[in-house]
């Protein structure tokens, strides 16, 4: 879980570097509803590696594969959900489109592995 410890810092602060990023160099470059998708891959990219930080934190005191497979889909779940949004505004291409949902799936799968986690682990 240590390598799930560090891309959920590093998520974090590339969260934190992308949101300045569109505040400031992308804002006369793109429309408002371009920079809102991007801001919303931000957005959930940020909640996602605060959920893998706590992922990893939980797993410290109940140690759980369900907990490592959630971890997993979280971290595919930025890539796909948050990483289609950012292509999708930057090159306006709609091609990205349909991987958003793909990664909102992994987003709800990781998050229902850990609840059958805590269900399984809590006593």
């Amino acid at each position: 879980m240590k390598i799930y410890l560090i891309v959920g810092a590093f998520a974090a602060m590339l969260a934190v570097i992308l949101g300045a990023f569109a505040a400031h160099g992308l804002k006369s470059q793109l429309t408002g509803s371009l920079i809102a998708v991007f801001q919303t891959g931000v957005q959930y990219q940020m909640y996602h590696s605060l959920g893998l930080i706590l992922l990893v934190l939980v797993a410290q005191v109940m140690p759980s594969s369900l907990l490592v497979w959630s971890a997993g889909f979280m971290t595919a779940g930025m890539v796909l959900f948050s990483g289609s949004l950012y292509l999708l505004a930057v090159t306006g291409s709609k091609w990205f489109g349909p991987i958003t949902p793909i990664g909102g799936l992994c987003f709800i799968i990781a998050w229902a592995l850990f609840i059958f986690a805590a269900f399984k682990g809590l006593k």
